[in-house]
């Protein structure tokens, strides 16, 4: 099981050693456009498998990627301080436009999972232009809101006390300021949010729930404020994801994907619960949601489909 990661920057290289650290694969090739960059984390992580499980990690061109089964897009400019992830959008298209076609070239076979931001609107440029070169739509995905979700899921489990491996909750829309956090649908053991919080006599009130919201909201700002980027819990997102794809395992997971209509938005990408498998994306999983976060959805699609018009056809 061969994985390529296309960008060896903070992301790219851990999602790399996520995939190391849990034995995901078998063989990871990566690609850089500064290729002594792409040697030297490759050696570095190369030098971590004997403690880990075993596997091949090897610097490549993008020749390289034949063979591969998911191929990891991690390639283009950071965020900055302050700069919100659509005001990437510019400079991460012209990157794409040049990266895609060579990936999928040379992978013609893998399933493209994008972490690039604004990742909703890398994703939609990547299906376009991966369809050119007649790739199934269906084989292309962005990491969308699933780091979101876990942090949504992470948040609440600390607030009741509960293992957050069995808080079922959802963050959908964009990887970013529109996103919504789907309070309505949350589920724990079974049981509804409110249920659990009476059974466990925790308090959920409406600034308990704001101050959870803006957490989610604004991880990303506050992390890129401290330390410059944010790349621990992204690569390890990546790294499930991987894992789902190369075992066909099935799995519901907040990625993005082009969508044919969105609560009246046309032909938008953005984050939806999916099945996704060994081919990609297999089908969405509606959920029911308030006539809020309808309303707070179509929003988080309109802006996202405003981003996308701006992007040179």
């Amino acid at each position: 099981m061969k994985v390529g990661i296309v960008g060896c920057g903070f992301v790219g290289s851990t999602a790399a050693y996520s995939l190391i650290t849990r034995g995901i694969g078998r063989e990871i090739v990566l690609v850089d456009k500064n290729h002594a960059r792409a040697v030297a984390e490759a050696d570095d992580l190369f030098h971590a498998v004997p403690f880990t499980e075993p596997l091949l990690v090897r610097a490549g061109e993008y020749a390289d990627l034949a063979g591969c089964q998911v191929v990891v897009i991690a390639a283009g400019v950071n965020q900055q301080p302050g700069e919100t992830r659509l005001q990437l959008l510019e400079r991460n298209a012209a990157v794409f436009a040049s990266v895609v076609p060579e990936v999928v070239t040379h992978a013609p076979d893998a399933v493209l999972v994008v972490a690039t931001n604004p990742v909703d609107v890398m994703t939609h440029l990547t299906a376009r232009l991966a369809a050119r070169l007649g790739m199934p739509v269906e084989r292309v995905l962005g990491s969308g809101t699933t780091l979101d979700t876990a942090r949504f899921r992470t948040l609440l489990g600390a607030q009741l006390g509960i293992d957050s491996r069995h808080v079922h909750a959802y963050v959908v829309g964009e990887h970013g300021d529109s996103e919504v956090l789907c309070w309505s649908s949350v589920m724990v053991g079974g049981l509804k949010l409110d249920e659990v919080c009476r059974l466990r006599g925790v308090p959920m009130t409406d600034a308990i729930r704001a101050d959870i919201d803006q957490s989610v909201r604004k991880a990303a700002y506050r992390i890129i404020q401290g330390k410059g980027a944010t790349y621990y819990g992204i690569g390890s997102a990546l790294a499930r994801i991987v894992d789902v794809i190369l075992h066909d395992q099935r799995s519901i997971m907040t990625v993005c994907a082009p969508t044919a209509d969105v609560e009246g938005v046309a032909d938008v990408t953005l984050a939806l619960p999916r099945l996704i498998g060994g081919d990609g994306v297999i089908t969405p999983m509606p959920l029911s949601l308030t006539a809020e976060e309808r309303t707070a959805l179509r929003q988080s699609a309109t802006t996202l489909r405003a981003a996308i018009d701006t992007i040179a056809q």
